[in-house]
């Protein structure tokens, strides 16, 4: 599975943005997804993850609750992370992730056997 973030960038606090990743060489649907991030200085910390084929269960880091939506498209292989109402606190690095044999949604990385290369999103006070 090859995976491809995209759609970060630097934008104030309050701004929404939406990262994408497209995902090729593998059943797209069959795949349990996630975003995670890592902040300069701190480990990779889980932030979303949307379970295989519809998509019918997500899961959410408190830190994000209510401000991200996890959403995927199985007719494009891409999955989205809408970031609403963002904070300087959400300055990171973004990695998806793609579990190969897990229904989803989960939150430990351990249980992902596919990483993207990360898109980096920057949110100034």
């Amino acid at each position: 599975v090859q995976l491809q973030a995209s759609g970060g960038g630097l934008v104030q606090a309050e701004a929404s943005l939406r990262l994408s990743c497209a995902a090729s060489g593998r059943t797209f649907s069959s795949l349990g997804l996630g975003w995670f991030r890592q902040a300069p200085g701190k480990e990779r910390e889980f932030v979303a993850a949307i379970s295989s084929r519809s998509g019918g269960s997500t899961y959410y880091a408190d830190s994000v609750k209510g401000r991200f939506t996890i959403s995927r498209s199985n007719a494009k292989n891409t999955v989205y992370l809408q970031m609403n109402s963002l904070k300087p606190e959400d300055t990171a690095v973004y990695y998806c992730a793609a579990d190969t044999y897990g229904l989803g949604p989960d939150p430990r990385p351990q249980e992902y056997d596919y990483w993207g290369q990360g898109t980096k999103v920057t949110v100034s006070s």
